[in-house]
């Protein structure tokens, strides 16, 4: 078998060379001639053995451009069923004039109580923290307790003994929504439009910088 006129096809190239993929990226053949590796010889010779340091192929380790990064399902999506449907939860802390402090993209099914938990170390110094009924479990009140940070959060319609908290300091509790309200004003953040997670919370991010701190 002789080299045709315009060339082997590269998956009749041998195994041993490594993916056609990479042999075409890595040594294309030129018009007139111009590379002729030794798996196109053939005749009496036969194939003739190539250097080990001379191989057509990537080394192993080195992702092709085709192939993926990461497996799959090895960086999470944070999507999760809801009543609604697929959905994801953003959590935030806010300042006292509404500002996010501290935001978490979460899986939708994710109760609110559990996702504040994750955020605890990223707590800032406060003395008071303010939350809905959401955010109702001794867990959490205890956390907030060892912090010096006083709970300012309703107790749930099922608790046996309801804990008292301030009202009038409550009502303070809508400049978190706020908060929310702006982020949503942003098409992007209203839909989730990106499959991957760290795309989507990377836009969140944006956004609450220009919207809260770019002109502070």
């Amino acid at each position: 078998m002789t080299l045709p006129h315009n060339g082997l096809r590269w998956h009749d190239a041998p195994k041993d060379y490594g993916p056609q993929n990479d042999l075409q990226s890595l040594h294309p053949l030129e018009p007139f001639g111009g590379i002729q590796p030794d798996f196109c010889r053939t005749g009496s010779q036969g194939r003739q053995a190539r250097p080990a340091d001379d191989r057509c192929h990537a080394p192993q380790g080195v992702p092709h451009r085709s192939q993926p990064v990461h497996q799959k399902g090895a960086i999470p999506r944070r999507i999760g069923r809801t009543k609604g449907g697929l959905n994801s939860k953003l959590h935030a802390v806010c300042d006292g004039a509404g500002r996010p402090l501290v935001l978490l993209l979460s899986e939708g099914q994710m109760s609110d109580y559990k996702g504040a938990a994750m955020m605890l170390n990223a707590l800032p110094p406060a003395k008071i923290l303010l939350g809905d009924r959401g955010y109702d479990a001794g867990r959490f009140r205890n956390a907030l307790a060892r912090r010096g940070i006083v709970p300012c959060i309703p107790s749930k319609t099922n608790r046996r003994m309801p804990i008292p908290h301030d009202r009038t300091l409550y009502r303070q509790r809508h400049k978190i929504e706020n908060m929310f309200g702006k982020l949503k004003d942003w098409r992007r953040i209203h839909t989730r439009y990106d499959r991957c997670a760290h795309t989507f919370f990377s836009a969140i991010c944006i956004a609450a910088t220009l919207i809260f701190w770019a002109n502070q």
